[in-house]
């Protein structure tokens, strides 16, 4: 492990490396981009437009000048790291952390992530002038104090465009708080229910909150629920309408993001909401649709359909959109707690002493195993018992499969980062 002092000259020459041939264009490049009526429409009723992709080239075909921002995850950015374009930047990295033998190969895969992202990122805001979100390494979701630093560190990469992307668990949720109280714009992300946002926007006092709408009508799908439709819809305005109530209270400044669409559909089902991001692909499904008139519907109350014979309270589906006066009165109480004192585990604890065990979740490692075997999307007949017991709840459920799926996705750049390193020093000794 490097010393503070190691700690500062790495960080310094990073950032110096990662903006070295940065070119930004603030606020010069709006009048470059074309208009569009119907995104037109879409920003009339209050709604911001991002896209959500990581891919340049995907995004050209798309962007207009309604569009604000664009989100990245560790997903997206391995796709673009897997196709090779970045295997010479790795080996640039290299030489830099090279200078630093005091580094665990852990350390030197966890700087060049940060490399990445932050390079990435910046070719983003260089070409679109956007705001772009930029997502932690998954192995801080459980490190509140090396998240911070990170987050720190990205920020100051380019404080005019870059929003930081924390993930919703016990020490993401402090990490938020903090970096939120510095001024830092935190986009919250994986989050499911309008419960957690209720939670997010309290504690954590981020810029955004997420609901990814999109998997929560794929686990009502795929489980043979339903035909999965409205879920997420239904989730995504719950959600909103909570955020907005607090914003109205003065106790957040959050934004709402519906995240995860699925078909263009969604984008006019959800107009109104704070924010959109949508990938490509939805983005052109829904100027096929070309529809005559886009209204807000942040008033609307969606209608799930389940299969006969499917009870939504063993399935608790209700976790999704309901805030009970349970969870509120435990946010009161904890707002009198010196929170910035709090570790994640006095978190979990806090929740557990107030019967609110099942938004924050004490994962078992049996726990975490099976939901990284699954997937995105947990199998029900996995965890019925524990739904029914009410020790869980669907949301939290679906934020574990979430961090693992990214997780699993970081493993995956991180190899190929380790595959390009090992043809890097080949290359070298001989």
């Amino acid at each position: 492990m490097q010393n503070k002092k190691s700690n500062t000259d790495l960080h310094h020459q990073i950032h110096q490396f990662v903006t070295k041939s940065f070119k930004p264009r603030l606020g010069e490049l709006t009048d470059t981009f074309e208009t569009n009526p119907l995104w037109q429409k879409l920003s009339g009723v209050g709604t911001q437009l991002w896209l959500d992709t990581g891919s340049i080239e995907d995004a050209q075909k798309c962007w207009t000048r309604e569009f604000a921002a664009l989100t990245t995850n560790n997903t997206l950015l391995n796709r673009e790291v897997q196709t090779g374009r970045y295997d010479s930047l790795i080996a640039e990295a290299a030489k830099i952390l090279a200078q630093f033998p005091d580094l665990s190969e852990k350390e030197r895969i966890m700087e060049i992530a940060f490399i990445l992202n932050a390079w990435h990122g910046l070719r983003l805001v260089e070409t679109f002038d956007a705001y772009v979100s930029v997502e932690e390494h998954t192995d801080l979701a459980g490190d509140l104090e090396r998240a911070v630093e990170t987050a720190r560190r990205y920020y100051a990469i380019c404080p005019e465009r870059f929003i930081v992307k924390i993930p919703f668990t016990p020490a993401g949720l402090l990490t938020t708080r903090r970096l939120s109280a510095e001024g830092i714009p935190i986009n919250h992300t994986l989050g499911f229910a309008a419960r957690q946002n209720y939670l997010i926007a309290r504690i954590g006092r981020p810029k955004f909150v997420n609901v990814f709408l999109g998997r929560l009508n794929s686990f009502v799908a795929k489980n043979n629920l339903g035909p999965g439709t409205y879920v997420g819809e239904k989730t995504t305005l719950a959600s909103q309408a909570a955020v907005k109530e607090l914003r109205r209270a003065g106790k957040t400044d959050a934004l709402q993001i519906g995240a995860s669409y699925r078909e263009g559909l969604q984008v006019i089902g959800l107009a109104g909401i704070d924010v959109m991001t949508m990938p490509p692909k939805v983005a052109d499904q829904f100027l096929s649709l070309s529809p005559d008139e886009i209204t807000d519907q942040t008033s609307v109350t969606y209608a799930v359909e389940l299969n006969d014979g499917i009870d939504p309270q063993a399935v608790r589906l209700n976790t999704l959109w309901d805030i009970n006066q349970q969870l509120i009165d435990c946010i009161d109480a904890l707002e009198q707690e010196d929170i910035d004192a709090f570790t994640p585990d006095d978190l979990i604890d806090f929740f557990a002493d107030h019967s609110c065990d099942d938004v924050l979740v004490r994962w078992t490692d049996a726990q975490i195993q099976t939901s990284k075997a699954e997937g995105k999307i947990p199998q029900l007949k996995n965890w019925k018992d524990d739904l029914a017991k009410k020790s869980i709840g669907l949301d939290a459920l679906m934020n574990l499969a979430g961090l693992n799926s990214f997780i699993i996705d970081q493993q995956d750049m991180d190899d190929k980062v380790r595959e390009v390193l090992k043809k890097t020093e080949k290359i070298s000794v001989g």
